[in-house]
């Protein structure tokens, strides 16, 4: 088993990538969370985690991990700090720490933050996080959703490089995919986008790997 630390465990979609974790019979979730209190749901359902927060040192919540997904995010509340110095802090930590493979919960139109002015300052934020861990030894994923919703997942996606339509994506699905990216033989120094579609997801990574 191999222990995965999720970065945003406590987010809507950090919380079910711990649960897609925990019933997994490859990795051991480890959720990292800011306040003490945010421990017990996680230690009553028998998920280890780790006190750390994005705007301090976080290299301590690296041990023992063997790789690491990144889906947290400041909610457009501290867009510099978390999502984009944050996030390069735990590229800096993991590589320092040898972490086997880092999966980066992106967004859709970092690669282009002007052509969104609403987003603009979250895409920014995204960009420089992704243009880092790029530029970092890390093995990499980096995953890039359209609009997130609550609803229930399909287990299906559509998938691309770059897609031509925005869309949106239950939150559920992009889990999944978070997931399915840890695994050493998936997806290795990948970007792409995704969007709900006909393709499970499992064959959509798939058809995905082979076109590369």
């Amino acid at each position: 088993m191999e222990n995965i630390l999720v970065v945003g465990a406590t987010g809507s979609t950090g919380k079910q990538v711990v649960d897609l974790l925990k019933s997994s019979q490859y990795f051991e979730p480890v959720a990292m969370v800011r306040k003490k209190e945010q421990q017990a749901p996680f230690e009553a359902q028998g998920v280890r985690t780790v006190l750390a927060d994005l705007e301090e040192d976080v290299d301590h919540a690296m041990k023992d991990i063997d790789k690491v997904v990144f889906a947290a995010g400041s909610g457009g509340k501290k867009v510099k700090a978390v999502d984009q110095n944050g996030a390069i802090k735990v590229v800096d930590a993991a590589q320092k720490n040898g972490i086997k493979k880092f999966v980066m919960l992106s967004s859709m139109g970092a690669d282009q933050p002007e052509k969104n002015e609403e987003l603009q300052d979250y895409l920014k934020a995204k960009h420089q996080a992704d243009a880092h861990l790029k530029q970092s030894t890390l093995s990499y994923v980096i995953v890039r959703p359209g609009q997130l919703k609550h609803d229930p997942g399909t287990d299906k996606i559509k998938l691309a490089e770059k897609l031509d339509d925005k869309g949106s994506i239950p939150r559920a699905d992009v889990a999944q995919v978070l997931t399915r990216s840890l695994h050493d033989d998936t997806m290795v120094n990948q970007t792409f986008e995704i969007v709900e579609g006909d393709t499970l997801i499992g064959k959509a990574l798939d058809t995905m790997e082979t076109q590369d």
